[in-house]
């Protein structure tokens, strides 16, 4: 049922956005780095379970070709639905509480309904499943399923493109003999488009004329005939053969007994996130089940990366100037400081607005980095440090060479670039101010640094007269030992409430920890006067 107090100005207001959006393409509308818009309808829609009026909105994000073209927006369960209800002040409920102790605003996962009537306590899949059967028994509608699956329009009219392998003839299409293959397109002086519904390679005369009776296709394959594939086309480029080798296959992309085969890892961009994907699988699990392949799955883990806007928090386009040009960043900073600073602004699946502020924070880090290792003599040449020598670590040089493998290490495997370079902060400070910085773990901090900046680690290498390249040394190891605290800060309470810290050693017994704690001043202050009828000594927290 649909209620319908709509006033004209909001009727003018439907109808104009409406016009905005008829000029958006489908790609356009569902970008994820789009900022959401919509307008009120007037209209509302009756909930047919509990009668409640739900306002209608008309958004571009919502596609007419898929489903019915409506959607019941669920703000607290959908991350594109949240954004909308956040940016038009539209209210948010909990319908699912997290499995684990995940923020419920903008949760999409699988937890248990609450705020739901009869529904509260069930598991995520047991609600919509008693949620159809109430509908059907009730008369109100039936549980259906909606794919996302379309046609896929496979054709372009433009030159760059692989030609389709398809000739017509007598008003019927039909593939050339594979003794053809591959179909290559023809030299052409002029590829541009022809102003006209024909495709450039119609211009190709010889070329276009297969025989007598038979013309061949004039439209290309699009950029995705190519890029579904090209992960395996890497692993035997050379091949003029096969596309690639069965060996070549099992060697880079096949399953053992400890890898399920693909390829390890994917990164890509937001806009890669659904269609690049669902082609690239496509395309695998044709080549798979028709026994070129050796697994049914091209990729292990996906990735994608968040956008890099504008300063001004927008998307960068050349119709709003905002757009950074690397060459000139590189040109004022170097390649180095626009690496890591790329890697620092944050965590890499988030959209971040660029700030060359930020540039020239990293930038002042690697130099720092670079006095760490050399010096300027009186001449004005830069030469190595006198404070770098042939030395054993200090204990507490070692925990921070240890913690920083450690942390750089880990954080590298879980792509979270930017706290690895934080914690490479940590480290330059702590040995900036060393009189005497042992040559060994300034090649340690060369060797985490080097994947984020290659160009000054290699040249610091070099400087200090390290053998080889930074590239082909071992990744160092941490040592767990080096980590471990030898003191321990312990709270003190006194009836439950904290009066005071205390530095102890890591292996005090109870009445060493109980001793030092009565003895401090503070402690003497409020005990003093009373009697300490117990004392509990929680090992490594606290002492009450």
């Amino acid at each position: 049922l649909v209620q319908i107090i709509t006033t004209p100005a909001q009727s003018e207001a439907v109808r104009a956005y409406q016009d905005a959006c008829r000029s958006k393409s489908d790609l356009e509308r569902t970008d994820l780095a789009k900022d959401k818009s919509g307008v009120p309808t007037g209209a509302f829609a009756i909930n047919p379970v509990n009668g409640e009026r739900l306002p209608i909105w008309i958004a571009d994000y919502v596609l007419t070709g898929y489903g019915t073209g409506a959607i019941m927006a669920v703000p607290a369960h959908d991350t594109r639905d949240h954004e909308f209800a956040m940016k038009f002040n539209l209210p948010v409920r909990q319908v699912v509480q997290p499995q684990n102790d995940e923020p419920w605003q903008g949760y999409t996962g699988n937890g248990t309904a609450v705020h739901s009537d009869f529904l509260n306590g069930l598991s995520t899949i047991d609600a919509k499943r008693e949620m159809n059967q109430w509908l059907a028994t009730n008369g109100k509608g039936k549980g259906t399923v909606q794919y996302k699956l379309r046609d896929w329009l496979f054709s372009r009219q433009r030159y760059w493109g692989e030609p389709f392998p398809i000739i017509w003839e007598n008003g019927e299409h039909k593939a050339i003999s594979e003794s053809e293959l591959p179909l290559t397109p023809p030299q052409m002086a002029d590829f541009k488009p022809t102003g006209t519904p024909e495709p450039p390679l119609s211009k190709a005369l010889e070329w276009l004329r297969y025989s007598e009776s038979a013309l061949r296709e004039t439209n290309t394959m699009p950029q995705w005939a190519g890029s579904c594939w090209y992960y395996l086309r890497y692993c035997d480029p050379q091949n003029s053969e096969r596309f690639i080798s069965r060996e070549a296959e099992r060697y880079w992309m096949g399953a053992d007994s400890k890898n399920p085969g693909g390829v390890d890892l994917y990164i890509g961009g937001t806009e890669h996130a659904v269609l690049h994907l669902l082609y690239a699988r496509f395309w695998h699990k044709v080549l798979f089940d028709l026994g070129h392949l050796s697994t049914p799955e091209p990729f292990q883990k996906l990735v994608n990366q968040g956008i890099i806007l504008g300063e001004d928090g927008q998307k960068m386009s050349k119709s709003r100037g905002n757009v950074v040009n690397p060459d000139e960043v590189i040109g004022e900073f170097g390649a180095d400081a626009f690496r890591c600073y790329e890697m620092f602004m944050g965590p890499l699946e988030q959209m971040k607005p660029w700030s060359t502020s930020g540039v020239e924070g990293v930038s002042r880090f690697l130099a720092r980095v670079w006095r760490l290792v050399m010096e300027e003599n009186q001449a004005g040449e830069w030469v190595k440090s006198a404070a770098l020598a042939d030395i054993p670590l200090e204990k507490s040089q070692m925990k921070v060479v240890h913690a920083t493998i450690k942390k750089v290490t880990e954080d590298i495997e879980s792509l979270s670039f930017n706290t690895a370079i934080s914690q490479m902060m940590i480290f330059v400070n702590a040995f900036t101010g060393a009189t005497q910085r042992p040559i060994s773990a300034i090649q340690v901090l060369l060797q985490l640094l080097n994947p984020l900046a290659p160009h000054i680690t290699e040249e610091l290498w070099q400087r200090i007269g390290s053998p080889g390249t930074v590239a082909d040394q071992a990744w160092p190891e941490w040592d767990a030992d080096a980590l471990i605290e030898d003191e321990l800060e312990l709270v003190v309470q006194i009836n439950g409430k904290v009066r005071d810290k205390l530095i102890v050693k890591r292996e005090a017994s109870k009445d060493e920890v109980e001793a030092a704690a009565l003895s401090s001043h503070r402690a003497q202050e409020w005990t003093a006067g009373k009697t300490i009828r117990k004392v509990i000594v929680v090992p490594g927290k606290l002492i009450n």
